[in-house]
């Protein structure tokens, strides 16, 4: 198979045009064209050489993903399910602002976390997606939608890494991804307006401060460790205490002077004032200063089989205005999408399972004492 030119940053694409025996500017060139234009056709790149066009299609190509559905919100958010091969099928999902248009882009077919409240998590886990597979989300969405709405300008002003998948266990593939959407030559984003979203990978919350530090935001979820390990199956192997650590050490590098947590609203599970007081004494009393941090509370979204329930709007209002009464910085996530299943948590695609999620979700329910719900998803991806 021919190089897909979407797996490169631009130091990958330089290094890639000297084997070819051309020069660096050669690379800004095709890069530009590839990700400033949206352009594939090599031969509608006309400031490069012939020469060089002529050479092109013999060793590389520009290979976005296949579309298998795109689905609009009454909101206007949409959500595309791009086919990745083998059964496998990822989601994405455009949310139109006033001041910004923000992208979700999915990081693997599924998700081996296995957090309670998400859909993905449910669906299990198939194989991390490739820097090009990552990519070529934005690159549809941001083309696709200037094409859409008649513009050269651009129209994604910022990234997050919350769609399927936990991005730091797919650390090799991510950071290329991530330069590219930096890159003047690429997209141009800021640091700030590129967020990664993990629900703990300690070491890789490190590297990430060293190879390319942009916003971070962490799913907490639960205030004490006994709660979060049943919520969040990783905190068993980085526990909230490591995991506060890696974000006082994150700091320093983040564009940002503070850590987005993320707290998924559960009714009677998370959601009472006693969790909030305890959450208010873990994030101001750690280390003995605290961590700088913005609450995000996240009104559950529902999907068969998970056994959980929203929260109440009373609930999420009291369980917010004790954190604001704290100090604490603290937004409720607008619930955007919810009718073409778009929103926070509900992101699932298509996913050829390896790892049994759903018979060990119903096995769980048994032991619970909870009905088991669950029946096996048929293995197609359809549009």
């Amino acid at each position: 198979m021919t190089a897909n030119l979407l797996d490169f940053d631009l130091d990958g694409l330089a290094a890639f045009c000297q084997r070819l025996g051309e020069k660096r500017f050669r690379a800004v060139q095709l890069f530009r064209w590839i990700h400033q234009k949206g352009v594939a056709r090599f031969e509608d790149m006309t400031d490069l050489a012939r020469s060089l066009r002529e050479k092109l299609p013999g060793v590389c190509e520009v290979r976005g993903l296949p579309v298998l559905a795109e689905q609009a919100s009454a909101d206007g958010t949409i959500k595309w399910l791009f086919d990745v091969g083998d059964g496998n099928a990822v989601e994405s999902v455009f949310i139109p602002e006033d001041d910004r248009g923000t992208l979700c882009v999915s990081s693997q077919a599924g998700c081996a976390v296995g957090c309670r409240f998400c859909s993905t998590g449910h669906q299990g886990f198939s194989r991390n997606l490739t820097t090009g597979e990552i990519l070529a989300q934005l690159w549809h969405a941001e083309h696709h939608l200037r094409r859409r709405f008649n513009t050269t300008e651009r129209v994604i002003s910022n990234v997050v890494m919350m769609g399927m998948g936990e991005p730091l266990q797919n650390y090799h593939a991510l950071v290329p991804a991530l330069r590219v959407m930096l890159d003047d030559h690429g997209y141009g984003l800021s640091r700030r307006r590129v967020t990664v979203s993990t629900s703990g990978v300690v070491p890789m919350m490190d590297r990430l401060a060293q190879d390319c530090p942009v916003a971070l935001a962490v799913s907490l979820h639960a205030p004490a460790d006994a709660l979060r390990d049943d919520l969040v199956p990783l905190n068993r192997k980085y526990p909230i205490a490591e995991l506060l650590d890696a974000c006082l050490r994150y700091l320093p590098a983040a564009p940002r002077d503070f850590i987005t947590f993320e707290y998924c609203m559960l009714d009677g599970v998370n959601d009472s004032l006693d969790h909030a007081e305890q959450l208010i004494g873990l994030l101001q009393g750690h280390a003995g200063t605290g961590v700088p941090c913005k609450l995000n509370l996240i009104p559950f979204n529902p999907f068969p089989d998970s056994g959980l329930r929203c929260s109440s709007r009373a609930t999420v209002k009291a369980f917010a205005d004790r954190l604001h009464a704290a100090g604490i910085v603290t937004t409720v996530r607008k619930t955007r999408g919810d009718d073409i299943d778009a929103a926070c948590g509900q992101l699932a695609g298509d996913v050829l399972d390896r790892t049994n999620a759903a018979q060990r979700l119903a096995q769980r329910r048994r032991q619970e004492g909870q009905p088991v719900i669950w029946t096996p998803k048929k293995q197609e991806t359809s549009a």
